[in-house]
């Protein structure tokens, strides 16, 4: 069904109280009805409202009511009355070829829906184009043309300085230059970004927007040249793109009042580069995978636990160790540092004995299975487990278990993902069910033609399903073991965690770290440590597991 938008305007009182809007409305109706063939249609009148841009009352409600598909054309007297901004006018149509809306403008015939009417639209959005870029040249050679002479362009103000309203330029701000002053000094004294952001944290300096130091802040004033007066502009694609060529840069020097002195700037940048340089791939090619990275958070102050490399050892085993963020950032933890000896070997046999209790043949009582779970020294200070009615169940009767316990007569493993496809199974299988009583019993009726083609796509899914489950079944493998295990990691590593009584040290000699990470990433979430202990352990089935300790 065809219905036209009729849209007229006039910019002045003067011209809306005169013929100029009784004119555009008559003639409008007049070519909807005789031209177009249209007698459905609405007026939408903006009487003293200028072109030079949308935002006028009655154009934005027909803009609204045209993306309902309400209208299937829009009409107007000339396409000056819709906009004077080609760039407005552009995206207005953009908008029309979205739902279907012919543009026509009389005076100009210019009807969108005739090959002669897309090809004048092609012309003008080329126009458009080049508005817009030609714009943006200009903008841009202005802005050159201002940073030259030293003047602000605008971005937001460096640590130190103020805005000055009458000089439009940034001026120094005495407070925040003794910040500015703290940091280069430091800097030069210490060498390095991370022991001048310590000291910021505990002094409880502030950054310009008020947060917290990292070393990116701190590096970022120590390398900006503003601080020894030097106006750079044009030197990045972007606030945070990738630098452009040096001929491009614009740099005035002795542009305004400096912070720092020019020595001390160069001193510092000197430092930093050295230290770029030492830092580079060469020196990281030794770098250990650290096997809990990204797993651990502190229980005191909630923050992650970063890694880092310890001292070796006289064996020449190099532990991992984890440390607080909010404690390395200065940010008031008092969690000290922990190694990956202690949560490694305490996960490790804690997952140990979850595979022992695989291999008994009966169900254990609630209080076997928290003390078979808690079998070893490593667990000689815990009194028990939080949720052990949870792990229990999770265990013996949960269908979504990590650790469910699974048996095949004829001597073959469930694949680790055939509890998902069995959910999404279930999920096919109500659907059509629901479907068959929507076309059974629904009173809307639907048709048999959409019937079938729906249950033919739902029946496709099935079957896919379940050619996915029939090829998710391996052979040869033990009659009871806990799902997980030799899909994930090798089967050496199985029979070490089977022995119990994990060293660290030992089994990543035999098996290599790269294979305990995967392995522990694909069963756990998040480790909670608080006073080197492992307060609580989240697995990927949401199953959480919380250790009392002695105290």
């Amino acid at each position: 069904m065809k219905k036209v938008a009729i849209y007229v305007r006039v910019s002045t009182t003067y011209q809306a109280d005169k013929d100029s809007l009784p004119l555009q409305k008559s003639d409008l109706i007049n070519y909807s009805k005789f031209v177009l063939g249209i007698d459905d249609y609405e007026i939408f009148e903006d009487a003293g409202y200028s072109g030079k841009n949308t935002s006028r009352p009655d154009y934005q409600q027909m803009i609204n009511r045209i993306k309902t598909g309400e209208f299937s054309h829009l009409l107007v007297w000339k396409i000056d009355r819709i906009s004077r901004n080609l760039i407005d006018f552009c995206d207005m149509y953009e908008e029309l070829k979205k739902y279907n809306c012919t543009f026509v403008s009389k005076n100009e015939q210019f009807d969108t829906s005739s090959a002669m009417g897309e090809a004048m639209l092609k012309i003008i959005l080329v126009f458009a184009e080049l508005e817009r870029k030609l714009t943006g040249e200009r903008v841009t050679a202005v802005m050159i043309d201002r940073a030259t002479k030293g003047l602000w362009n605008g971005a937001p103000l460096p640590l130190g300085y103020a805005w000055d309203k009458v000089s439009k330029f940034p001026v120094i701000d005495e407070m925040e230059k003794k910040t500015v002053e703290l940091i280069f000094s430091m800097y030069k004294q210490s060498e390095s970004t991370s022991v001048v952001r310590n000291m910021l944290n505990e002094n409880k300096l502030k950054t310009k927007r008020d947060g917290s130091w990292t070393t990116k802040t701190v590096s970022d004033i120590i390398r900006n040249p503003f601080y020894k007066g030097t106006y750079r502009y044009n030197y990045r694609e972007s606030a945070r793109g990738k630098k452009k060529k040096e001929n491009e840069w614009i740099i005035v020097e002795d542009n305004h009042p400096a912070i720092i002195t020019k020595d001390l700037w160069q001193e510092c940048n000197a430092i930093m580069d050295l230290n770029a340089e030492r830092n580079n791939a060469k020196f990281r090619s030794n770098v250990k995978t650290h096997i809990f990275s990204s797993l651990i958070q502190c229980g005191e102050c909630g923050n992650n636990m970063y890694a880092k490399q310890d001292k070796p050892h006289l064996d020449g085993y190099t532990p991992s160790l984890y440390a607080c963020k909010g404690r390395y950032n200065k940010l008031g933890c008092s969690q000290k540092t922990v190694s990956d000896t202690i949560v490694a070997e305490f996960i490790l046999n804690f997952i140990s004995n979850m595979m022992k209790i695989s291999k008994i043949r009966k169900t254990l009582s609630v209080n076997e299975l928290e003390e078979n779970l808690l079998l070893g020294n490593t667990f000689k200070n815990i009194i028990g487990i939080k949720e052990i009615d949870h792990v229990f169940n999770s265990i013996y009767f949960s269908n979504k278990s990590t650790f469910k316990l699974q048996k095949d007569k004829e001597n073959k493993v469930i694949d680790f993902n055939i509890e998902q496809l069995q959910s999404q199974l279930k999920k096919y299988q109500k659907a059509l069910s629901k479907l068959e009583d929507l076309y059974l019993f629904d009173e809307a009726e639907m048709s048999t033609k959409d019937y079938i083609i729906k249950k033919n796509t739902i029946n496709d899914k099935i079957k896919e399903i379940n050619k996915k489950l029939d090829n998710s079944i391996t052979k040869e493998s033990s009659s009871y073991n806990i799902n997980f295990i030799l899909n994930v990691t090798t089967l050496e590593l199985s029979k070490q965690l089977m022995k119990g009584n994990i060293k660290i040290k030992s089994l990543i000699n035999n098996t290599g770290r790269d294979i305990i990470k995967d392995f522990i990433n694909t069963l756990i979430n998040k480790i909670i440590v608080k006073d080197k202990q492992v307060k609580s352990v989240e697995f990927k089935n949401g199953l959480i597991v919380t250790f009392l300790y002695n105290s």
